[in-house]
């Protein structure tokens, strides 16, 4: 059972035991990524992230990996356009050891100088790492290509320029702003006592209050195409749809179109392109949601003189599906996939850490399975065809990276 606290301060707890199992997963989610950047911040909460695991005034970088390796645990954080999450596993015996180490980088990080210019040049490396590989940074084209010049365009990880500036007073400024109690939600999962949650109470106690809500631009679906000549093996191409936002009430319907499109290897892009023609190794489609607006993404890879063909062979998948729909033994099957993936996922304190922290922090709600389950089976054949034909039938944004210097026309179509 998911049982939600609010603390005086607006820090939400939401936790979930479970005594079959021996492990714990603690998560620290704070409501704030790249969307809610400055042009002249862009990267700067990636880079929070990693200065909170380079020293606290109770403990060096080595001190802070060192604890966790003792004792077989695992740590790590991520940021994405609109969060960013502290998290660890370990066993239900060593909770305590886990929750004092992230409360201590959460609370007390020193971001010294010298930390901090070291820290940058790992990030730059980071950076520097996504520009030598095609199939990722397509994608954040891809994100420039749809929204424009608002905020949700920009790269999570920054750019170099901008992180060559930043400074401690930045970095406790952006802090201060964002990591408040009103835009803070702590997530535990796994076997634990009661004792732990009144311990975390108290500790996140200290989050502080909230100054209210901040604008965030709005982020309209504006596609356009972004093209990079780059000596490269393969053209990497990606196309976007406006998808729907967190929470909308068809996602659902629109998680199993694109199961049918190309979420899995029954999928039409997967057979079509790559078991038909053999044109790619990786074709795939994905749905991004954001708070407001979504998309609906699709990405592959062949060699630059198939471009063209492969650009055919997508369009043609794409129409067809906008044109004639799904089958009933499509929306069949993507219901069983949808109800084994979310069921399997539940198997994991980590996955239910994490379902819960982010569904609160985002949609302000925790839903039960039976409550998905139900969702999912009384998804139509006509709502997920309806939905195809209004998604399909806009003009989508477009991203390539290809050493040619020709670009397909039939992929701006």
């Amino acid at each position: 059972m998911i049982k939600k606290v609010t603390l005086r301060n607006g820090v939400r707890m939401m936790s979930e035991m479970n005594k079959t199992v021996r492990s714990v997963s603690i998560g620290i989610w704070v409501k704030t990524g790249s969307r809610n950047e400055a042009r002249t911040q862009n990267g700067i909460s990636h880079f929070i992230e990693h200065m909170l695991f380079k020293g606290t005034k109770h403990r060096t970088a080595q001190q802070i990996a060192e604890a966790f390796d003792r004792i077989g645990g695992q740590v790590n954080a991520f940021t994405a356009k609109e969060y960013t999450c502290y998290h660890a596993k370990v066993l239900d015996e060593h909770a305590r050891i886990a929750l004092d180490v992230l409360q201590d980088m959460f609370f007390h990080s020193t971001f010294e100088e010298r930390e901090i210019e070291k820290e940058k040049q790992v990030v730059f490396e980071e950076i520097k790492m996504v520009e030598d590989t095609p199939d990722d940074q397509v994608h954040d084209l891809l994100s420039e290509a749809s929204f424009g010049r608002s905020t949700l365009a920009y790269p999570i990880l920054g750019q170099k320029e901008v992180l060559a500036d930043l400074c401690a007073e930045d970095l406790h400024d952006y802090m201060a702003r964002f990591y408040t109690g009103d835009r803070v939600v702590v997530s535990v999962a796994g076997r634990f006592d009661e004792a732990l949650l009144a311990e975390m109470e108290e500790i996140f106690s200290q989050v502080p209050r909230g100054q209210g809500s901040f604008h965030v631009p709005e982020a309209l679906f504006t596609p356009t195409m972004k093209y990079r000549q780059k000596e490269t093996e393969q053209a990497h191409l990606c196309l976007a749809y406006p998808g729907l936002p967190i929470g909308a009430d068809h996602t659902f319907a629109l998680v199993l179109l694109n199961n049918a499109l190309g979420g899995s290897m029954s999928s039409r892009l997967f057979q079509a392109i790559r078991e038909e023609q053999g044109l790619c190794y990786s074709v795939f489609s994905y749905h991004a949601a954001y708070e407001e607006t979504g998309l609906l993404n699709i990405y592959a890879a062949t060699q630059h003189q198939q471009l063209q063909q492969l650009a055919e062979e997508m369009n043609q998948v794409i129409k067809h599906i906008q044109r004639d729909g799904i089958t009933k033994n499509e929306l069949d099957n993507g219901k069983e996939q949808l109800k084994g993936s979310i069921m399997l996922g539940l198997e994991s304190m980590n996955s239910r850490m994490n379902r819960n922290g982010k569904n609160e922090l985002l949609r302000q709600r925790s839903r039960s399975l039976d409550e998905l389950i139900a969702d999912i089976q009384t998804v139509t054949l006509e709502e997920v065809n309806a939905l195809a034909e209004a998604i399909f039938i806009e003009k989508p944004a477009v991203s390539l990276i290809s050493a040619s210097e020709d670009v397909p026309e039939t992929l701006y179509t």
